[in-house]
């Protein structure tokens, strides 16, 4: 069974999906399963903050 780690935070939109990004990075070639999840369903199916992805844009990752 594969190691797997979850970052969550309230929205699934800023936080939890830019540590995900940032950790898949650092962790690549281990074979860890990585994700990351909300815990309220208030922004289902909407995009990433604009503010998080600009912050991404800026550090060369999207």
């Amino acid at each position: 069974m594969a190691e797997s780690i979850l970052f969550v935070c309230l929205g699934n939109i800023c936080r939890s999906p830019t540590a995900e990004a940032v950790f898949r990075g650092l962790a690549e070639g281990h074979g860890l399963e990585i994700d990351s999840a909300g815990t309220s369903g208030w922004h289902d199916g909407g995009r990433a903050d604009p503010r998080a992805s600009a912050e991404a844009a800026r550090r060369g990752s999207e």
